[in-house]
């Protein structure tokens, strides 16, 4: 349970998000923003509200950021000192200023017919529920702005080129599986390949020293949702970074985020499936190599047990 998120909440929906345990490791990078706007959120009994208050109070420790930055600048002239000022106030202005900052907004102010993407793309609002689901989504505008931003953009083209239907279409469908359920993944070529074999065994107990060199984002707001009450079957979609990127410089992987999402690249569904409580130190039971033979969760890859089915027996 959340330490100390327990105000009156009867009859409010998000009231489930006292429940999330931030000590867990997936929800680590998550907690500076989550643990207090879930705190304001429980407390005001509105997601929405929350989220906008997280805004605000980003934008005034950037402004805090600049000012500090700038009296530095002047004070240094030139130097170490300076062009680190320099650094931390592009990082920060290109973070929250480029990204056009939405605004949350109760799901009743989404038109009726109208695409929840579409909406968002014209009026810069988010419409936002009380509960799990759209709070992540919340966290993860404030956190990766700019990649959200790209997202939603890609969705409104393909509405506008292709409508909308019964069915998405591939780039659409991709899209939505990047938003909700995506992992990000920064690995050594070694542990990539295992994974794109689904090698569990080699992946998680041979390499598993490797994983010391793996940085993982969970970025998908529907996979955080589902970690709240993990199991462990929760599988994650892997989207693979960059080996030339810091995982650890978010703006920066924000940045490339946007580069890299292509329709192109998107429609071929550029994933590998990831059971994340299979990552090392994420489950106490996963110490063991066992845990990684229950094939009903750590399964084969498929062309591999289409080909074993078509053997003739001895």
């Amino acid at each position: 349970m959340a330490r100390g998120l327990s105000p009156k909440t009867e009859g409010f929906a998000g009231a489930v998000l006292a429940e999330i345990d931030w000590s867990q490791p997936w929800f680590a990078p998550w907690r500076e923003l989550g643990v207090p706007t879930a705190h304001r959120a429980l407390k005001q009994q509105s997601v929405a509200e929350a989220l906008n208050a997280l805004q605000t109070s980003l934008q005034l420790g950037l402004a805090v950021a600049n000012h500090s930055a700038a009296k530095c600048e002047a004070s240094a002239g030139s130097g170490d000192i300076a062009s680190a000022a320099s650094v931390n106030t592009t990082r920060a202005g290109f973070a929250l200023g480029d990204a056009k900052e939405v605004m949350f907004v109760p799901q009743s102010a989404l038109p009726e017919g109208q695409a929840y993407e579409d909406f968002i793309f014209k009026t810069a609002q988010v419409p936002t529920r009380d509960g799990l689901h759209d709070f992540f989504n919340g966290l993860c505008w404030h956190r990766f702005p700019l990649a959200k931003r790209r997202l939603n953009q890609l969705q409104a083209a393909e509405i506008e080129a292709q409508g909308i239907s019964a069915t998405r279409g591939p780039v659409r469908d991709a899209l939505t599986l990047f938003d909700e359920n995506v992992v990000l993944m920064h690995a050594p070529d070694e542990v990539w390949a295992a994974l794109q074999a689904r090698d569990w065994l080699k992946l998680f107990v041979d390499l598993r020293d490797q994983w010391r060199h793996v940085h993982l984002v969970l970025f998908g707001h529907a996979l955080l949702e589902k970690l709240v009450t993990p199991y462990k079957s929760i599988t994650g979609h892997v989207y693979r970074v960059d080996s030339r990127i810091n995982p650890h410089d978010e703006v920066s992987l924000d940045a490339w985020l946007v580069q890299d999402l292509q329709p192109a690249k998107l429609a071929t569904k550029p994933y590998e499936p990831l059971p994340v409580l299979g990552v090392p130190g994420w489950c106490v039971a996963n110490a063991k190599r066992a845990y990684y033979e229950d094939t009903n969760v750590f399964r084969p890859k498929r062309e591999l047990v289409s080909k074993a089915s078509q053997m003739p027996a001895k």
